[in-house]
C-alpha cells in the first residue's frame, strides 16, 4: 500500500513542480509573488511561537516518560490497604510492621568478664555527658541518640557483608538483620524529627557524635565483635531506660501527649488516633529487640562460634 501512496504522490506533485520550474525559468517574478502569497496565509507570529511551545512541552513530557521508563525504574503508584495513595518513599507498606509489645524490659545482661565490664562502663561513661547536656529533655535527647544508634548495625552489616564476600561464606541471615535494626534505628530518628525540631548547635553535635562514633565503632569492630555487640546491647538498656523516662514524663503531663507523626502511624500501623505515648511505646519496644539480639551476638562470639553457626533472629517485617 505504501507504495501505491507514493506513486500517485509522485503523479500529482510532479506537474506542479514542472510548472514552479518554468515559472523561474520564464521569469524569477512569477515564483516570488507565488511566495509571498504563501508568507501571508502564514499566521501570526504569535500564534506560531505557542504552538512550537506547546509542541516543546509535548516533546518533553514524552522525553521525560521515555527517560523514567527506559531502564525500568519508573515508581508505580503504590496504595494503602484502603485505596488511598502511599505517601512515603522511605519505607514501603510490606516494610512495616506491628511492635512487639510484650517484650520483657527488664532483662539486664549481669557483666561476667573482663570484655562484659569494659562494654558496661564505657556506656556509663558515654551516659554522664549526655545527662548533662539533655537533662530531661528526653525528646532532644532521643534525636541526637537515635543518629548515633543507627551507626553499628550498618557497620556490622557492612564488615560481615565484605567477610561473606572474602569467604565465600553464607552469613546465617545476619547482615539482613544488621541492616535491619539500622533501617528501624533510622525510622526511630525520622520520627522524632517530625516531634522535636532540632536546632543548629543540636545538628553540630550530631556531626561531631556521629563522626567519632562510627570510626571507633568501626575499629572495635573489627578488632573485637564480641565487645562490639556486647557494647551495642548495653546502650540498648540505656535506650530503654531513657524511653521509660519519656513516658514517665508524659503520663505525668511535664510532656504533652500531641498526636503522633503521620509517618509512626504508617510504620508501626499504628490506629489513626495514637498519640505520642503509643509512639514512645513502640520505639522502646524496638530498643529492648534490639538488646536482645546483640547480646545474643555476643554471646555467640563469646562461646567461640561466629555468627553464621547460628540463625539470625527475625526481622521487623
Amino acid at each position: 500500500n505504501g507504495r501505491n501512496c507514493n506513486r500517485h504522490g509522485a503523479a500529482v506533485t510532479r506537474p506542479s513542480v514542472a510548472a514552479e520550474t518554468r515559472q523561474m525559468h520564464n521569469g524569477g517574478f512569477f515564483y516570488w509573488k507565488r511566495m509571498m502569497a504563501s508568507q501571508a496565509e502564514m499566521p501570526p507570529t504569535g500564534e506560531t511561537e505557542a504552538k512550537s511551545t506547546e509542541k516543546e512541552e509535548s516533546s518533553r513530557t514524552k522525553n521525560n516518560k521515555v527517560m523514567s521508563s527506559y531502564w525500568g525504574i519508573s515508581r508505580p503508584k503504590i496504595t494503602r490497604e484502603d485505596g488511598t495513595e502511599w505517601p512515603w518513599n522511605c519505607f514501603m507498606p510490606w516494610e512495616t510492621y506491628e511492635s512487639n509489645l510484650s517484650i520483657d524490659l527488664n532483662k539486664h545482661h549481669v557483666p561476667k568478664n573482663f570484655l562484659d565490664k569494659v562494654a558496661y562502663r564505657t556506656v556509663k561513661l558515654l551516659r554522664i555527658p549526655t545527662d548533662l547536656f539533655f537533662k530531661r529533655q528526653y525528646g532532644c535527647r532521643a534525636m541526637m541518640l537515635e543518629t548515633v544508634a543507627a551507626v553499628p548495625g550498618m557497620v556490622g552489616g557492612m564488615l560481615l557483608h565484605l567477610r561473606s564476600l572474602r569467604k565465600f561464606q553464607h552469613s546465617g541471615g545476619w547482615i539482613k538483620a544488621l541492616l535491619e535494626e539500622a533501617e528501624n534505628e533510622r525510622m526511630h530518628l525520622m520520627t522524632m524529627v517530625e516531634l522535636v525540631k532540632p536546632k543548629w548547635y543540636e545538628r553540630l553535635l550530631v556531626l561531631a557524635v556521629q563522626g567519632v562514633f562510627f570510626n571507633a565503632f568501626f575499629v572495635v569492630y573489627i578488632l573485637s565483635p564480641k565487645l562490639a555487640h556486647r557494647v551495642v546491647g548495653y546502650l540498648e538498656e540505656e535506650a530503654i531506660h531513657s524511653y521509660t523516662e519519656y513516658l514517665k514524663d508524659i503520663n505525668s503531663g511535664a510532656v504533652e501527649n500531641v498526636p503522633a507523626p503521620a509517618i509512626a502511624i504508617d510504620y508501626w500501623r499504628l490506629p489513626k488516633d495514637a498519640k505520642l505515648k503509643d509512639v514512645i511505646t513502640v520505639i522502646r519496644a524496638d530498643e529492648a529487640h534490639h538488646r536482645d539480639v546483640n547480646h545474643f551476638a555476643s554471646d555467640i562470639h563469646f562461646h567461640g562460634k561466629e555468627l553464621r553457626d547460628a540463625p539470625a533472629p527475625l526481622g521487623y517485617h
